[in-house]
């Protein structure tokens, strides 16, 4: 588990202000080696630490549009 008390997080710019999107933490890749994911509607709740590598992924996934319904 990581301590992600350091995170410094931000949403997209095209969030929009219903809440409805993550925030994202990348400030934390040199010290702790992860990207900080959370909800923006529960912002003490819980996140995740994904893999630099996984995270690259993933965005890439969005941008492919793998996970387009």
């Amino acid at each position: 588990m990581h301590d992600l008390a350091g995170a410094i997080w931000r949403t997209s710019s095209r969030s929009n202000d219903q809440g409805l999107c993550v925030e994202v933490a990348d400030n934390l890749v040199d010290a702790l080696g992860v990207v900080g994911v959370r909800d923006s509607k529960d912002q003490s709740g819980p996140t995740l630490a994904v893999s630099p590598p996984g995270w690259t992924a993933f965005i890439g996934g969005i941008r492919d549009g793998r996970f387009d319904r």
